[in-house]
């Protein structure tokens, strides 16, 4: 599988860093900061090339507390705040599109 830092990046919009934290599968956001966060609004925007490669970059490099981190679209509203850019994003912001097992049913299915 080649890496994403191997590819050449072709940005057409705004975009942000995304990934799942290895803790608890959780989706998070890069910050402009270098931080992760949950929070979509948090995230840092970028609509240039460089400045996603070297975010990506970074968020790589993050392999102890995020996996899979890769470049996602988004739109920005009229006040200027993210949205997601494709369907994909918007389920990932959404949750599970399944009702997930809770409390003693994740003891008896081994989950």
């Amino acid at each position: 599988m080649t890496s994403p830092l191997e590819k050449k990046l072709k940005i057409t919009g705004p975009v942000l860093i995304t990934a799942n934290r290895l803790k608890d599968g959780a989706v998070i956001y890069r910050t402009g900061n270098g931080s992760w966060t949950t929070d979509f609004d948090g995230a840092a925007v970028v609509t240039t090339a460089p400045a996603a490669s070297e975010l990506l970059e970074a968020a790589v490099a993050d392999d102890i507390g995020a996996v899979g981190a890769y470049v996602a679209p988004v739109k920005l509203d009229k006040d200027g705040s993210p949205r997601p850019g494709n369907l994909r994003e918007s389920i990932r912001l959404a949750g599970p599109t399944i009702d997930l097992p809770i409390g003693p049913a994740l003891a008896v299915t081994g989950l």
